[in-house]
């Protein structure tokens, strides 16, 4: 049996997203009948006939209100196949920061677009958001085809499209109709020339990949565990791949190797554990690890500066005059951005952070190519970040900074300001010395 698929949607406003998703749950009788009763009666004197799906999940007053989604909507549902995590993504540009947030878990992207008005400027930046995110698997849905009696030749002319957008990507097109369920549990009559499977029977079928178990083993440290003086283990959450007592592992920054002597949980040692498992490891040597350390197998990067993709979500726009939190795994550093954005923008930026961070790049993994900044006056969640390339030094020879560029930093990387002015004096002291 196909195990958890996690879903979301995409595309721009009014393409049904919301709709679409009320059928599906409708339909496959994943709602409560006081659901049902509720949605019956907020359905009154609408144009959307004796049941608004949309309802199903636009639940804040202003969504209901305006007819929008601003809020990701997360629905629980299960069929006799398989269970679902689905997001309900907003359409709007405004709101672009929303989608990015429910697409970074996402193991597929439902792309939806209305077949009266094509593929839109927002179809393409949330297509291309799902794939930065390293969504590889997607169903193009093309809704209202009854209102353009289900035209073959405007469906593949969408399909040809993305094709063109998405041309590396998994994609299953299919036409329907989400105000009346054509396609979206069974095959629709209303249109013979589709061979493919329904939007329900892909979902409970489609085989994703599951990149977290098949990637080299990460450990971010969340904690040292020191409950005894015989006792020392390091706890934390698996982000990727697996390990088992025996195994080969390596401590970074610190680059030390050690074998793992035992998996322990609060039911019992382990025999393996896996992507996605909190376990505590210890280790056959006495390493140093703290807060922030990384125990992996296999190459990784270790670096200050990189390259990344960021959505900024602050409607203060990033400076590169400030210092930001660069929230890595289980680690924060100071960091700095070499140019700015504005709320909802995605661009292309190097990061330079005061202490090295241990990663990989995103498209290799998730857990350890992802990162969040922080606005440190607010503690504002201000942009997310997924790292693309390091930036390796052409040479080992460092220009000793000037005095000026020392204070600087200093005062920079202090977290208070108090801290900043003892710093700062200190170094002042040490240069006139």
């Amino acid at each position: 049996m196909p195990g958890l698929l996690r879903i979301c949607t995409a595309g721009s406003v009014d393409d049904g997203k919301s709709t679409l998703i009320g059928r599906l749950l409708y339909d496959s009788r994943s709602v409560y009948e006081d659901q049902v009763h509720s949605v019956q009666k907020a359905s009154r004197n609408r144009t959307a006939g004796p049941i608004d799906f949309s309802l199903f999940t636009d639940g804040l007053k202003a969504e209901r209100e305006q007819g929008i989604t601003i809020d990701v909507a997360y629905r629980y549902f299960a069929t006799a196949r398989r269970k679902f995590i689905l997001a309900d993504t907003p359409g709007h540009e405004q709101y672009t920061r929303n989608m990015a947030t429910g697409a970074s878990t996402a193991d597929l992207a439902i792309l939806l677009v209305d077949a009266r008005n094509g593929v839109r400027v927002q179809s393409r930046r949330h297509a291309h958001i799902a794939r930065l995110l390293g969504i590889k698997d997607y169903v193009l849905a093309v809704n209202k085809m009854d209102l353009v009696e289900f035209d073959r030749t405007v469906f593949e002319d969408v399909v040809e499209e993305f094709d063109r957008i998405l041309p590396d990507a998994n994609l299953h097109a299919i036409p329907l109709s989400a105000l009346h369920g054509d396609n979206v549990i069974t095959r629709s009559e209303r249109t013979p020339w589709f061979e493919g499977a329904s939007l329900l029977e892909f979902l409970e079928t489609v085989e994703v990949e599951r990149t977290a178990l098949s990637r080299p083993f990460r450990l971010p440290v969340q904690l040292v565990m020191r409950p005894d003086q015989d006792f020392r283990g390091y706890a934390g959450q698996i982000v990727s791949g697996s390990v088992a007592p025996g195994d080969l592992v390596t401590v970074w920054p610190s680059g030390r190797a050690s074998r793992v002597k035992r998996i322990v949980t609060w039911d019992g040692d382990l025999s393996i554990a896996h992507a996605g498992m909190s376990v505590t490891l210890t280790l056959e040597d006495e390493i140093d690890i703290s807060r922030g350390d990384l125990i992996a197998i296999g190459d990784i990067e270790v670096g200050q500066r990189f390259k990344a993709e960021v959505v900024w979500m602050d409607e203060r726009p990033l400076d590169p005059g400030r210092v930001y939190l660069m929230k890595h795994t289980t680690r924060t550093v100071t960091a700095e951005v070499d140019h700015g954005l504005v709320l909802n923008q995605i661009g292309s930026v190097t990061i330079s952070t005061t202490r090295p961070i241990v990663f990989d790049r995103y498209a290799e993994n998730r857990g350890t190519g992802s990162f969040i900044l922080i606005d440190r006056s607010t503690n504002f969640t201000a942009g997310a970040g997924m790292i693309t390339d390091p930036i390796r030094e052409r040479s080992p020879i460092v220009t000793k900074p000037s005095a000026a560029e020392r204070l600087a930093r200093i005062a920079r990387g202090a977290p208070t300001e108090a801290e900043a002015i003892a710093g700062v004096k200190k170094a002042l002291e040490d240069l006139l010395s």
